[in-house]
């Protein structure tokens, strides 16, 4: 039986703020060395599927330059492999975009039915976890499902994240409704379907008569009430990093003694395209506990609990704790980073505390993203010497030191600049011309 694998990887994921404003959310660093895509990719690989169409659309630049021909995954392959699926140009100057993750697929037909597979499994690119997609697929065939939906428990005041369903004691799904108010239970769908490749192609030319269409609100619903749809119970490890307080959860939880996701599982390893770095290289006055070091990093400080990338440096006397640090950032001599997400490239100058005391008023401009005490300074900014920022507060891309009106930042400020705001709006002009 033929497999494929459709992953979409084309959103912008607004909740992750800051460090989605110049990259898609696949192509968000996690665990210091990892992308979020990397964890479906190498399951794909590890469940023995080598037939993957990746679906891009938002900033893919950096997410298709990370793929390239899928070496890293062993998809570099005559047959099958890794294929890269963009919204294609039509009359000049038109881009045919993709509108809803259904829409995303039927715009791609022609790519399915070259592929001719038995079932398709749908995916989202985005998600943290391990999972075997052959018994999934088999646990399909087996119930001779139409379609199949995994799904797990997840906390009632979490529920209304997600596409929450209910099913009878055979398992058929019986009722689903996307993200609810008022969930009517807590078992939520995973993003994960595998479909029957016919009924596939009947229900996206049935549905997708409009562009704006989502498995969620328009094709799943109308499927319980007209076909086979059945649940995948699955108890495994699996988080949802879309918003910037579970993305800091999730890669913390990775720093515990006995961590519920083993990256270090020789029978299932995950792989990532990955520059050749040396090893990281502690100084004479450098420790680090309960953390993760990443290659080419070289720790002249203290790291307490946190995410360390590829090539960030740490001079004598700071320290980090708390937090995750991007690639090739910098943290000056005697600076105090804590609960605090650093992306690439940023400079920490000296004598710096940031996440300083105990105020945590919310993000003046997004109360809903930032409260719970972390900050998050964006790619390439420069913090200037000395400077005292509170609690939930925002950096954005590219400000510099003479962006900063003064050495006390209060809690919930956000710093920006001409070219920092662009970003954050997502303006791919002045992305591009960045070429970040």
């Amino acid at each position: 039986m033929r497999t494929l694998a459709l992953i979409l990887a084309g959103g912008r994921g607004s909740r992750l703020d800051l460090l989605s404003a110049h990259r898609a959310k696949p192509s968000v660093p996690f665990a210091g060395k990892f992308r979020l895509i990397d964890f479906v990719l190498s399951n794909c690989v590890n469940s023995d599927i080598f037939n993957i169409g990746v679906l891009t659309q938002y900033l893919p630049h950096s997410l298709n330059n990370h793929i390239g021909i899928g070496k890293p995954w062993d998809l570099d392959r005559k047959q099958g492999g890794v294929t890269i699926l963009q919204p294609f140009r039509g009359k000049p100057g038109q881009t045919d975009w993709y509108e809803g993750t259904a829409h995303a697929i039927y715009k791609n037909l022609s790519y399915l039915k070259n592929q001719s597979p038995d079932q398709v499994i749908i995916l989202s690119g985005d998600h943290v976890y391990e999972m075997d997609y052959g018994k999934m697929v088999d646990y399909h065939i087996k119930k001779d499902a139409d379609l199949t939906i995994a799904a797990q428990p997840v906390p009632y005041e979490e529920a209304s994240r997600f596409g929450i369903l209910d099913c009878n004691q055979e398992k058929k799904i019986t009722d689903f409704v996307e993200k609810p108010v008022d969930p009517p239970s807590n078992l939520a769908s995973m993003g994960i379907y595998v479909f029957k490749y016919d009924v596939l192609i009947e229900v996206l030319k049935k549905y997708c008569t409009h562009q704006s269409t989502d498995f969620g609100h328009n094709i799943i619903p109308p499927m319980i009430e007209e076909n086979n749809v059945y649940l995948y119970e699955y108890d495994g490890f699996w988080r949802d990093v879309g918003t910037l307080g579970s993305y800091w959860e999730t890669n913390l939880e990775l720093v515990k003694s006995i961590p519920e996701l083993n990256l270090y599982d020789e029978e299932w390893k995950m792989q990532t395209r990955s520059e050749e770095k040396p090893p990281a290289k502690f100084g004479r006055y450098g420790k680090a506990s309960c953390s993760l070091i990443s290659n080419g990093a070289i720790i002249n400080g203290e790291v307490e609990n946190s995410i360390i990338s590829p090539g960030v440096y740490i001079e004598k006397g700071a320290v980090v704790r708390d937090s995750i640090i991007f690639n090739n950032s910098i943290i000056r001599s005697n600076s105090v980073i804590d609960k605090t997400i650093i992306d690439k490239e940023v400079e920490i100058k000296e004598n710096c505390k940031i996440g300083y005391g105990d105020d945590y008023t919310p993000n003046k401009e997004v109360p809903d993203l930032l409260a719970n005490g972390l900050n998050v300074i964006a790619k390439r900014a420069k913090v200037p010497a000395e400077t005292k920022m509170g609690r939930n507060c925002r950096v954005h891309s590219y400000v510099g030191i003479n962006s900063f009106d003064g050495k006390d930042i209060s809690s919930g400020s956000t710093i920006t600049s001409g070219i920092g705001k662009k970003i954050a709006e997502g303006d791919e002009k002045t992305i591009e011309e960045l070429n970040i």
